[in-house]
């Protein structure tokens, strides 16, 4: 029976049975005696049991009998439950998060038996049972820490083949007076963002030479498939140190080792490898390597192919909108059709024209209802969060406690699949440097028991994730003091900052507070990734903090990244876009009115005074002749604050497609992208969130 047609509607079940195992044993560790909760863990374990089964993941089919088999006892009252059977289905549940993964990635479960996991769970049994249990043996070989392995064996690079297109390459950099070394760059083993840290360490060494080669691929590396070590080629005129020391100066790299290489030959058994074996008919050769190719193709593609997020479960009343919107495409499109043949027909008929306006009102309700199709709950991301702060509980010995709400609030699928893991850093920072030790709380006067917050909801075109805690707050003086040590400000710039000013400095690349910094997270460490992480999906983030109180980081992010509906300006002869839930209004203000605060434009508007941005001047284009004596403003907003656009012209409302630039405007963020108008003209939209 081939069952890979079935691989996606599996992992997506697979996904939702775990989640439901984990959401229950939380509540059955509150609740031990709630039959109600212990039922429904018996059913989805069964259920995960069966569904393994049927697909031939024998290992996962194993492991989920024996929970199955534990959760049987605690139904039929044989076992209490207890905080070390807790644990330790937890972690049963972790390994079946594993073979997910591996199956994701590769559609097979991978060769771990967690053996020692299933031994556990069976000593569980005869225990609670009054049994004698069996002897655990210790596992035979510790796990090496990435510093462990940092020496001579982790060279990864050494131990490569290049293929012909790599080779000529690194020989064309060779010839032209480059040297090439190889580097092995290890990651620290709690780094939540692998990808972003390594596209760091490449950033930092393209600034001395160029990248030749990648281990594994750049694309593997980007998809964060590599564990915490990853190697490359470069060529460069500069020194091996400086590479080294560069790829070193990211945070959260454990360590970064490399030499100069010079033979860069194929092997002797390469070489055997590619020379066709003479007593083999030259047809017969042909069709054995047409063999092989297929059968790599048709690995690459069960490999290289993640079988994840594929599927969106919708709503059948959403649905049905579509389809009826769709059906009344086609009956315009046919009215269209219909008049355009008549005598009387053409443009000019005020038919024409009446059916052309229905047909755009009635596009424009087919793109809502496609994008409804598109929206998913945050619940899918935040539904881990709990079990996660029960661990770092468990782990920190802190009582504390996550209070989420808005979980149904609904987001674009594309956002929703990247916002996880910047969610997860700020969450582990409130609870490791966040909350005070207990001993703290009680002098100052708080509940034994640290708050956590995760709040979302809609605000206009956007969604706001609000993460914070009740806890110690950012010691702004710190910060300072740090920034000052660092180089990155004087004594006297800091004496003039704001709190703003100064909380703002956590997030510059690799400013960290030192003496802060754990093995769970540190305030202050990669909160520069998780900000551009943000920024990458359009969005922003702040930060709110009280010393003693607690701190709020507020991420807003757009509903969609596909169709914004937007405001076209006109800046000398350029056209330009602004996506309409950033401007809180427009204003036609005298140039008599413009006023200045340390030397900067601004204007007084309604008991607000909001500071003017020139677009000419900040887009670089040619000045005016005369200035006229009223400007155009577009009062744009983020969050509190406001800023006017000082423009030429306003052509009006449109729904615009976004269209992405690539790379072609890497340096420039205050252009988040383009979109193509009815004339064929490109205009391009500006980021209101760079740009303030």
């Amino acid at each position: 029976m081939d069952v890979s047609q079935y691989l996606e509607i599996f992992i997506d079940e697979s996904a939702e049975h775990v989640q439901t195992l984990s959401d229950c044993i939380m509540s059955l560790e509150k609740e031990p005696d709630n039959k109600d909760t212990i039922n429904e863990i018996f059913r989805a374990a069964h259920s995960l049991k069966g569904m393994a089964g049927t697909m031939g993941f024998k290992r996962m089919q194993h492991l989920t009998h024996d929970m199955e088999n534990v959760f049987q006892e605690v139904r039929n009252d044989t076992i209490n439950v207890d905080s070390q059977m807790i644990d330790l289905l937890f972690k049963c549940l972790d390994a079946i998060d594993g073979y997910l993964e591996n199956i994701k990635s590769t559609s097979d479960e991978g060769e771990e038996d967690n053996e020692v996991i299933i031994k556990e769970l069976n000593n569980f049994l005869a225990r609670a049972k009054g049994q004698a249990p069996e002897e655990t043996k210790p596992e035979e070989t510790k796990a090496e820490s990435p510093s462990d392995t940092a020496g001579e064996d982790h060279r990864k690079y050494r131990q490569t083949d290049l293929t012909d297109h790599e080779r000529d390459a690194v020989m064309t950099a060779k010839d032209s007076g480059m040297h090439i070394y190889g580097i092995t760059v290890v990651i620290k083993k709690d780094c939540l963002l692998k990808a972003a840290r390594a596209f760091l360490v490449f950033r930092a060494v393209e600034e001395l030479g160029e990248i030749l080669v990648y281990r594994p691929s750049s694309q593997d590396i980007e998809d964060e498939k590599f564990e915490f070590d990853f190697s490359f080629y470069v060529g460069s005129q500069e020194s091996l140190e400086r590479i080294i020391d560069a790829a070193k100066n990211v945070s959260e790299i454990e360590d970064a080792v490399g030499e100069e290489l010079n033979d860069f030959s194929p092997k002797e058994e390469e070489k055997q490898e590619t020379k066709p074996a003479a007593a083999e008919p030259a047809v017969k050769q042909e069709v054995k390597k047409a063999e092989t190719k297929k059968a790599n193709t048709q690995k690459k593609a069960a490999v290289g192919k993640p079988a994840t997020n594929r599927t969106v479960r919708v709503d059948i009343e959403k649905l049905d909108a579509l389809m009826n919107q769709v059906s009344e495409l086609i009956i315009a499109k046919n009215s269209l059709v219909s008049i355009s043949g008549t005598e009387e027909g053409g443009f000019n008929n005020q038919g024409f024209h009446e059916q052309i306006e229905y047909l755009e009102r009635i596009t424009t309700s087919l793109h809502e209802s496609v994008m409804k199709v598109r929206m998913v709950p945050i619940e899918s991301v935040v539904n881990k969060f709990p079990r996660m702060i029960r661990d770092l509980s468990r782990t920190l010995n802190k009582k504390m406690e996550l209070v989420m709400t808005g979980e149904d609030t609904e987001l674009d699928r594309t956002v929703v699949d990247q916002i996880g893991d910047p969610l997860q850093h700020l969450l582990r920072n409130s609870a490791d440097h966040g909350l005070e030790d207990t001993e703290v709380r009680v002098q100052r006067g708080k509940p034994e028991t640290g708050s956590i917050f995760l709040n979302a909801y809609q605000e206009g075109n956007n969604v706001i994730i609000q993460v914070g805690d009740d806890g110690n707050g950012i010691d702004t003086e710190a910060v300072k003091e740090k920034a000052i040590d660092r180089g990155i400000i004087t004594a006297e710039q800091a004496e003039a900052m704001s709190q703003k000013e100064i909380v703002d400095l956590l997030f510059l690349p690799s400013f960290s507070m030192a003496k802060k910094i754990t093995d769970i997270s540190g305030r202050g460490v990669g909160l520069d990734v998780v900000k551009s992480n943000i920024e990458q999906l359009g969005g922003d983030v702040e930060v709110k903090t009280k010393l003693g109180v607690g701190t709020t980081f507020t991420v807003r992010l757009p509903l969609t990244l596909a169709i914004i509906q937007a405001l076209m300006v006109e800046v000398r002869d350029e056209k330009y876009a602004i996506a309409l839930g950033s401007i809180a209004n427009i204003e036609s203000v005298p140039v008599t009115d413009i006023k200045y605060v340390e030397a900067k434009e601004v204007i007084h508007l309604r008991g607000c005074v909001i500071p003017l941005i020139r677009l000419d001047q900040l887009l670089d284009l040619p000045q005016r002749e005369e200035e006229p004596e009223n400007l155009t403003v577009v009062i744009v907003k983020r969050g509190d604050s406001q800023v006017g656009l000082v423009v030429d012209d306003l052509m009006g409302q449109q729904e615009i497609v976004i269209k992405s630039l690539g790379k072609y405007i890497n340096g420039n963020k205050l252009i988040s992208g383009a979109t193509i108008l009815g004339d064929g003209e490109v205009a391009l939209i500006l980021d209101v969130n760079t740009l303030m």
